[in-house]
């Protein structure tokens, strides 16, 4: 069983800054991509960034330039550094991670989410 655990998240003044971290624990063989996704009220779930093995990155464009994603694959972590925040970055931030892990059939691949972390920019 994998567990990704979130957390970072809060309450920030519009311009502030925080930093969202997700850790991946359990039987992990290896980890492919990982990223981060949001949800604000009434609206789906869209891409913020993803980040593969090899550290090559992906952004939406609401977020290029103010939010940076990186990893440690080491610790089977991967973070998101959110500066210059707007109130329209107000959200439940949900990490995921596209995994190898083991299974009575052998070796499979997994994708898991984490349950969220409330991120809260005041205007």
């Amino acid at each position: 069983q994998v567990r990704l655990v979130e957390s970072g998240g809060g309450l920030v003044q519009a311009g502030g800054s925080l930093r969202l971290s997700c850790a991946a624990s359990g039987i992990i063989v290896s980890i492919n991509a990982m990223g981060w996704y949001r949800q604000a009220p009434g609206k789906q779930r869209e891409l913020v960034a993803t980040i593969t093995s090899g550290s090559s990155t992906n952004y939406a464009d609401s977020v290029k330039g103010r939010f940076t994603i990186s990893r440690d694959n080491a610790k089977n972590t991967v973070y998101l550094q959110m500066n210059s925040l707007k109130p329209e970055d107000t959200a439940v931030y949900y990490c995921n991670a596209d995994l190898v892990s083991t299974s009575s059939y052998g070796l499979r691949q997994y994708n898991y989410w984490g349950q969220g972390t409330q991120v809260t920019v005041s205007s």
